[in-house]
């Protein structure tokens, strides 16, 4: 499949006056020779340690006579349930690239109870778990490693033989992987790990699930080429054109799939454009649609419809205004990844930083190692304990006033951003909330799933435009699971999560809103019936 970009409107007026410019620049074949002066003296270092992406698809390719050797002993040993533990970067790209090619694989980017706890239970006979932290140290995947090697370990099975290390060379992973005996596969540590799909950290996991990676870095490779190029027809130009080169700018990009065979794509672009644009008030806001739902907000001057289609549409004009694109899914990755590295040359920010990312990080520890209790809630509502930072609720007593309330604080520029902190596999239904905030609201709304976006647009949300309000969803209630070695519990170390988010924005002056369920089914019912 070729890949093709069709523009129209304000990204075409941005392609013909910014692409030309890019092309005079030789911004293209400087990415690929890993030029870090790109982003101006403040990023040079940074971009110096993170631009191996450009040649992953050559290394790569190294690697994957190795994953599959592995897969095919783990089949030997009756092996074919494969789990990945990772967040962020690490777990996002298996999960699209095993989706598009129909391939099972568990993705548990989690650290609610229940959901860790259904997958420990889930043919741990027949299971292999892969450990996929860049820097060794992410404290969700080292509680999901943890309570792996004692569920191996409780049912006689060795751990050494069932899980598998994906991290870089030297990490504390690494080094205490190695020294336990582990297989470890080592990736490229010039390669950020939102940048990483056709690394190990995306090969690896998809690989012994199934997919065939050595057909996804060729079509990786197909596109290489001409990404390279210093050419005004090269893609990733265009599109990086198309994300930050409009006048004035339209800085939430709405990724609709409209006939992709892609499955999940948007969710893996979502991470890469608002982690590696969001920051020094910048940023581009990625929204993840489904193909009716951008009626609600494409009248917005401040919004650009990407829809991703499966081929050219030879039969009809692109709808004005909109861009359309069309490849494989291994040509998408690496466009994208150069689109977004252009963007942030656009948008004058460093693309391979996350200095945001970490606040969040540090007040979870600080509420881990205090333990504080909760403040009071400003009252409680059919077990739902609602409660607020950034906005007053005098006078507010049912959860309709409340949510109306934080709504109604929306600037005009902004947008929503809907936070659960609960199990996405059990409660697949509150994604709804999305959709039905941005029909009300007439404003973009996101919607992640905690803690695995705050490794994604969590860095967006503090370090781009201050313009975001913020649903949260926590359970309150309900078993909880005890992590191996530490002193705090999976339950435990959500709700830090939940609470050390919310202060972080808090302080960025953005209002919270926290709704706790005492009672997860019936709270999201009632959140359900209450946001129409």
């Amino acid at each position: 499949m070729s890949f093709d970009i069709t523009v129209s409107g304000d990204a075409r007026d941005a392609v013909e006056r910014v692409v030309p410019q890019l092309v005079s620049d030789l911004v293209a074949s400087r990415i690929t020779a890993q030029d870090a002066t790109l982003w101006g003296p403040a990023a040079e270092d940074e971009a110096s340690r993170r631009l191996g992406w450009t040649e992953a698809v050559v290394v790569s390719e190294g690697l994957v006579d190795d994953i599959l050797a592995l897969r095919e002993h783990l089949h030997a040993m009756g092996v074919d349930n494969i789990v990945l533990g990772g967040m962020g970067g690490s777990s996002l790209a298996p999960e699209v690239i095993t989706r598009t090619a129909g391939v099972p694989l568990t993705v548990l980017d989690a650290t609610d109870p229940s959901q860790v706890a259904a997958a420990l239970t889930h043919r741990l006979a027949s299971t292999a778990v892969v450990i996929s932290s860049k820097s060794g140290s992410t404290v969700e995947t080292d509680s999901q490693k943890r309570v792996y090697e004692q569920a191996f370990r409780d049912a006689g099975i060795d751990p050494v033989d069932r899980i598998v290390v994906v991290t870089d060379p030297d990490s504390p992973l690494d080094r205490s992987a190695r020294a336990d005996g582990y297989r470890v596969f080592n990736a490229d540590p010039n390669v950020g790990g939102r940048y990483s799909a056709l690394t190990a950290f995306g090969l690896v996991p998809s690989g012994l699930a199934g997919v065939d990676i050595a057909a996804l870095l060729d079509e990786a490779s197909s596109i290489a080429g001409r990404l390279a190029v210093d050419h005004e027809e090269n893609p990733g130009l265009i599109l990086g054109a198309v994300m930050a080169g409009t006048r004035p700018l339209r800085d939430k990009l709405a990724i609709v799939p409209d006939g992709t065979y892609i499955v999940g794509f948007a969710d893996w672009a979502e991470q890469l454009i608002a982690e590696s644009t969001g920051k020094e008030g910048k940023g581009i806001l990625p929204i993840v649609l489904g193909p009716d739902a951008p009626e609600v907000v494409s009248p917005a001057d401040d919004v650009q419809v990407v829809r991703l289609v499966e081929s050219a549409r030879e039969t009809r004009e692109v709808v004005e205004g909109e861009v359309e694109i069309s490849g494989t899914l291994g040509a998408q990755l690496l466009v994208w990844e150069y689109a977004t590295a252009v963007a942030g040359r656009l948008l004058g920010i460093n693309p391979f930083d996350q200095p945001d990312v970490e606040s969040a990080k540090v007040a979870t520890r600080g509420l881990l190692d205090e333990r504080p209790e909760p403040s009071a809630p400003a009252f409680t509502v059919d077990s739902i304990e609602v409660r607020a930072g950034g906005i007053a609720l005098d006078g507010v007593e049912t959860l309709e006033a409340a949510v109306d309330r934080l709504l109604a604080s929306v600037p005009g520029s902004g947008y929503v951003a809907v936070q659960a902190y609960l199990n996405r596999l059990a409660h697949p239904a509150l994604e709804e909330l999305r959709d039905r905030i941005a029909a009300r609201t007439k404003r973009p709304t996101t919607f992640g799933w905690g803690p695995r976006f705050l490794h994604s647009t969590g860095q967006y949300h503090k370090g781009g435009p201050a313009n975001g309000v913020f649903l949260q969803i926590v359970a309150g209630g309900g078993d909880d699971l005890a992590i191996p070695g530490r002193p705090f519990t999976f339950g435990e170390l959500l709700r830090a999560q939940a609470a050390g988010d919310a202060s972080v924005l808090e302080d960025h002056g953005m209002p919270v809103l926290t709704l706790t369920l005492r009672d997860v089914d019936a709270g999201v019912a009632v959140l359900l019936d209450t946001i129409r």
